[in-house]
């Protein structure tokens, strides 16, 4: 999944955008911003894979904006002046959408994206630190995560690496097939076989409780 933020200050682009994001699966939208200093202020403390910028923003400019990032996500301009084409290419810019655009146009410059990130929603990875080895994972491969005092526990279908980051962090670090159902649990649910008897049976064999905090939002999810 990709994560994206909507930069405009016209509330009807706004929305035109926010429609073509729901549409799109491997899109996720994670905040709009009227203006680029709160836009500025967000990218700093998230982590933001693409942002889709208007050039004509008040108190800042998006050019100025974007000379301002230190790391900047990719870019998508969205602005009804092509003025700027040229120079905004230097700043990670991918494409460069004149409104108003129609959603065919949106997706062409949304597969661009994916290209440039390596996306395949098959294929997504996480990273860990196991001993003095960084580990690269395959979300498709890990069954579950246990939380275990000071540390967390991934179970994959090689073996079980034990990782520092909490819950918590995994949470914001996996996409929507993973799904937290106990306080100490997060399930990846490609790999669910059933829900019996508030447990739930994974393909490895794995009976994982489901906790009372946790049920409603799990169940919601797999309906």
């Amino acid at each position: 999944m990709i994560t994206c933020i909507i930069v405009e200050d016209q509330a009807p682009a706004q929305k035109i955008l926010k429609n073509y994001i729901q549409k799109t699966d491997q899109l996720s939208l994670l905040n709009t911003f009227s203006d680029a200093i709160e836009a500025k202020e967000f990218i700093e403390e998230h982590p933001v894979d693409l942002m889709f910028l208007d050039i004509n923003l008040p108190q800042l400019s998006g050019i100025e904006f974007l000379k301002s990032l230190k790391n900047s996500p990719v870019v998508i301009l969205t602005t009804a002046f092509s003025d700027y084409a040229l120079e905004s290419y230097q700043y990670r810019v991918i494409d460069y959408l004149l409104k108003p655009f129609s959603y065919d146009r949106f997706i062409l410059s949304i597969n661009k994206a994916l290209s440039l990130l390596n996306y395949s929603s098959h294929n997504e990875v996480i990273f860990i630190k196991s001993r003095n080895d960084i580990i690269k994972i395959k979300h498709q491969d890990i069954f579950y995560i246990k939380s275990d005092v000071d540390y967390t526990e991934i179970f994959t279908t090689s073996k079980k690496y034990l990782s520092s980051s909490s819950l918590k962090e995994w949470n914001h670090k996996l996409d929507n097939t993973f799904c937290q159902v106990h306080r100490s649990y997060i399930v990846n649910l490609e790999h669910l076989l059933k829900i019996s008897q508030n447990k739930v049976h994974l393909s490895n064999e794995e009976v994982i409780p489901i906790g009372r905090a946790y049920k409603k939002e799990f169940m919601e999810k797999c309906n």
